[in-house]
């Protein structure tokens, strides 16, 4: 009785995996999209393992697509049981005994994973205000999700809950507390189940106390953030209010003045709109570069593209400035962590982003830093004062580890 269905729902997509969480391992994933539109695609991948002491099999995985109208999500989950009908594993034989549901905004209301009842599907509707773009996604997939999976419980993981530890002081922000308190304006901080995974995963993989560690974790992909945990607990995080606070993005710009927005409104006669999709659409390394694929931006870069150096400048520096900011709040730090797509694959990124962290005593090893391996693994040199990781995320495992722990 250990296996778990994760979803992670948007409003035209949802990802999803089964997982047998006796072993921790992935029986199967999949990607339903395009939902609403006139043809919808759903992709289904089935992942084979080997037995214990067993060789392992000679088809690793297996994937299937089809392509058929998905009008909402409720087609999707159609779509998802088919496809877990036609090319397994069955679900009679694996019946999940409870579904995961990533949600990205819990706002001050949730503070660990939560089952699901209507109340709270009535919060996270609430909470939408906090989070358009993402919240009402995952409103829609748990509502079919619940319809398609009526006899078993629905947990809530939401991507603020490990932020729920940020003191009063990293939280607030400088404005008058009545407009504050009204509008519940305050920095919540996002991606927490990744910063949670990997900041325990660093520990468990050093063989070193939790509770003993103060740990930086750059989560780096599309979308970025870098958070100061001490002792198992987040003390900083980068993103704010919303995930548009913080890093350098691929299409979001980070920490910018205010006061762009005001000069924007007035003299460019740019509205909510314009600037919402300005700063989350069209800025970052896209604003900057025209281009949002770290390794497009490294090609153009060697050609001598200056826009595509100077992106890549203007990202090196915001990193370096959180490195530093977090190791004086934390008051030193023993390990960095790099996750996410870019965290785990640039070694360039890794490498720049902490070269100036040298008077602390951290050393990068080259050779380690360019390696490509699976798994955790050390990129800094035996010597180092501060030991570096790689730790890929797992976010589904987190959340699926979330859920058995809520029901």
């Amino acid at each position: 009785m250990s296996i778990v269905l994760v979803v992670n729902s948007g409003s035209s997509s949802f990802k999803y995996q089964l997982l047998d969480m006796a072993r921790e391992q992935v029986l199967a994933s999949g990607l339903v999209e395009r939902i609403g539109e006139a043809t919808g695609v759903a992709t289904h991948t089935v992942r084979f393992h080997a037995e214990p002491g067993e060789p392992a099999p000679a088809v690793l995985d297996a994937t299937h697509r089809i392509e058929r109208p998905i009008p909402d999500h409720t087609a999707g989950f159609a779509a998802m049981l088919d496809a877990f009908a036609q090319h397994g594993p069955s679900l009679d034989e694996h019946p999940p005994v409870a579904v995961g549901h990533r949600v990205v905004h819990g706002g001050a209301r949730f503070f660990e994973a939560t089952v699901i009842t209507d109340l709270v599907e009535i919060n996270i509707d609430d909470l939408s205000v906090l989070a358009p773009l993402h919240n009402p996604g995952a409103l829609q997939g748990i509502r079919a999700a619940r319809a398609a999976f009526a006899g078993i419980p629905h947990v809530a993981v939401f991507d603020t809950a490990f932020h729920q530890t940020l003191p009063p002081a990293a939280y607030t922000y400088a404005i008058d507390r009545e407009v504050a308190a009204k509008h519940r304006i305050r920095r919540y901080g996002f991606h927490g189940t990744s910063h949670q995974y990997v900041s325990a995963k660093a520990a468990e993989f050093l063989g070193r106390d939790l509770a003993s560690l103060k740990q930086i974790v750059f989560h780096l992909g599309n979308g970025a953030s870098v958070t100061a945990v001490d002792g198992g607990r987040s003390v900083e995080t980068s993103m704010g209010l919303t995930p548009l606070e913080g890093l350098v993005m691929g299409t979001r710009s980070g920490d910018l003045d205010p006061a762009v927005l005001l000069h924007l409104a007035r003299r460019a006669s740019m509205s909510t709109d314009d600037l919402d999709r300005l700063l989350n659409k069209r800025s970052g390394v896209l604003g900057l570069a025209g281009v949002t694929d770290m390794r497009d931006l490294a090609a153009r870069r060697a050609e001598g593209d200056e826009a595509a150096q100077l992106a890549f400048d203007v990202y090196i520096h915001r990193l370096r400035a959180y490195a530093g900011a977090y190791t004086a709040q934390l008051g030193g730090v023993d390990v960095i962590s790099f996750t996410a797509g870019v965290g785990e694959n640039d070694a360039a990124i890794r490498a720049a982003a902490l070269e100036t962290l040298g008077f602390l005593g951290l050393e990068i090893d080259p050779e380690r830093n360019q390696a490509r391996e699976r798994g955790p693994r050390v990129i800094s040199t035996d010597d180092s004062a501060v030991t570096v990781l790689v730790v890929p995320t797992a976010e589904e495992l987190e959340i699926a580890r979330q859920t058995l722990a809520a029901v």
